[in-house]
């Protein structure tokens, strides 16, 4: 008898439909065949199948049972199949009858031996997917449940053992639609980190202000304890909320990745800090089958890299593009795919190999050739991509005892959110989110300047020698400085400020 239950394979962060096909009562020998390019996990499954079935009260198949994961030209990965796989067999061997309901769900889930089920990879691709395709819903071990429940228009249930899902096929079991009823934990989505922790750094804070109202790439530079990471570790408290959309994003990527998260969902922008060792699949993403890296797990949130120049030159320069283009493609044997990375990028660096050039705490023993070979780790390119390079210098003791509370990331944040307002507007009904996100054309039209700004800026790129990309990125940030001071053109102080910020550049040039 034939048995087919609809799930699914993923591809990056998108799943793809798969029929699992179950062929049992065939004849010779009683074994099972498992056809349809699957990976090694894949094809343990059988072994996971058949003790559960065992240990659920169900019978193995006694005859020979092909089972066919179409498109047999799609390879499959991971333990996702095992809960399709083990009801396909108990409807071939009319142990399941409710053929209808097979069809009418995305199944996934993998099993244990006793029959339990475990959280898998991509419970929100499912979830979109169930709807893309006008499935009525899916099933899904209940930890993979809970994230595909915020997909609106389909059901969504989640089971916790083999028997249960035969039970609810069957109509023996009535189950909690779990669709609409996420619940975000507004204490999960509250950090402990705060601006005013941080003393002094007026200048830094200004810059970050800036940097996170227009969704804008910045660089730190300081010496060893000037409080970089401390500072970019705090980024996220001033961030708004992400909307449902942008949340979703932020989910499938997790869980794509094979990131589950807990009970109660927090909405908050993810924070991602790879140490400067991390390889460039690490980094970019990729393997054998192409998966999400750093930078995509950063998407609508926050990418932080300290030690700048520590990082491999290749993984530095295989970033350009995604900065460029908010996306990144993999290809590999296995498929190409295409990630978001639309992430803001806040790196930290030393400003020598010892970290204490300029510093009036501590002499630097660094050589200017040293001092050039350091900073030359990164190209001209790739800090074009970067609008904003503010220095942070070190605070003595007695600044940081005479230093008042700084303001809090309440504060900040409401400045934020209200530029990012006037922002929302000025996009309307495109798909740009931000002033960062603008091409060459919004900035003609958004970031008009007067004649005499024109030479003044002027007059600054043939002095600091910057590329036509620096252009527009002073100009962006120029907009931003205007919305946060809610003007609606750019003044001469908002075009001064953003030029200021280009420290590297002025360094470069004197």
């Amino acid at each position: 008898m034939l048995a087919i239950v609809s799930s699914a394979a993923l591809q990056g962060i998108q799943a793809v439909p798969v029929l699992v096909e179950v062929n049992s009562g065939e004849s010779g020998d009683p074994r099972l065949v498992l056809v349809g390019l699957p990976d090694a996990a894949v094809k343990e499954s059988d072994d996971r199948v058949f003790s559960a079935l065992a240990n659920s009260g169900f019978r193995k198949p006694q005859t020979r049972t092909t089972i066919n994961l179409a498109p047999g030209d799609l390879r499959k990965e991971g333990p996702m199949y095992d809960l399709p796989i083990a009801l396909g067999i108990l409807a071939a061997t009319n142990q399941l009858s409710g053929e209808q309901r097979l069809k009418d769900f995305l199944i996934g889930g993998e099993l244990s031996l006793s029959g339990a089920t475990r959280p898998i990879r991509g419970g929100l691709a499912f979830a979109l997917l169930a709807k893309a395709t006008e499935k009525r819903g899916v099933i899904l071990p209940l930890a993979s449940a809970r994230e595909a429940a915020l997909v609106e228009g389909i059901e969504v249930y989640g089971v916790e053992s083999l028997s249960q899902a035969r039970r609810f096929i069957e109509g023996e079991l009535e189950l909690s639609n779990l669709s609409g009823k996420t619940v975000f934990d507004p204490q999960l989505q509250d950090s402990d980190l705060d601006f005013a922790e941080v003393k002094g750094q007026a200048t830094v804070k200004r810059a970050i202000e800036i940097a996170v109202s227009g969704a804008h790439n910045i660089l730190l530079l300081g010496p060893p304890g000037s409080g970089k990471s401390m500072i970019a570790k705090r980024v996220p408290s001033v961030m708004p909320e992400p909307s449902l959309e942008e949340f979703l994003e932020i989910l499938q990527i997790e869980s794509a990745a094979g990131i589950t998260r807990t009970k109660q969902i927090a909405k908050h922008r993810p924070f991602r800090a790879p140490h400067h060792t991390i390889s460039d699949v690490g980094l970019i993403g990729g393997g054998s089958v192409p998966g999400p890296g750093e930078i995509s797990l950063a998407h609508n949130g926050v990418l932080f890299m300290d030690e700048f120049p520590e990082f491999k030159r290749s993984a530095l320069e295989v970033m350009r593009q995604p900065l460029e283009d908010a996306q990144v493609t993999i290809s590999r044997s296995a498929g190409k795919v295409t990630l978001p990375c639309n992430f803001m990028l806040v790196a930290a660096m030393n400003p020598c190999p010892c970290g204490y050039l300029g510093s009036q705490q501590k002499e630097c023993i660094c050589s200017p050739h040293q001092v050039q070979k350091y900073r030359q780790r990164i190209s001209g390119p790739l800090l074009d991509r970067i609008d904003l390079h503010v220095e942070a210098p070190a605070l003595s003791i007695g600044q940081l005892r005479q230093a008042k509370p700084g303001e809090s990331s309440q504060a900040i944040r409401e400045r934020v959110e209200n530029a990012r307002k006037v922002q929302r507007s000025r996009f309307k009904n495109t798909a740009i989110r931000s002033n960062a996100d603008m091409g060459h054309k919004s900035i003609q039209e958004h970031c008009a300047i007067a004649s005499e700004l024109g030479d003044l800026l002027q007059q600054a790129m043939e002095r600091l020698s910057l590329s036509a990309r620096a252009y527009d990125r002073i100009l962006k940030v120029s907009r931003t400085i205007a919305d946060l001071a809610d003007s609606e053109e750019i003044q001469m102080p908002h075009l001064m400020e953003a030029i200021q910020f280009r420290s590297l550049d002025r360094m470069a040039s004197s």
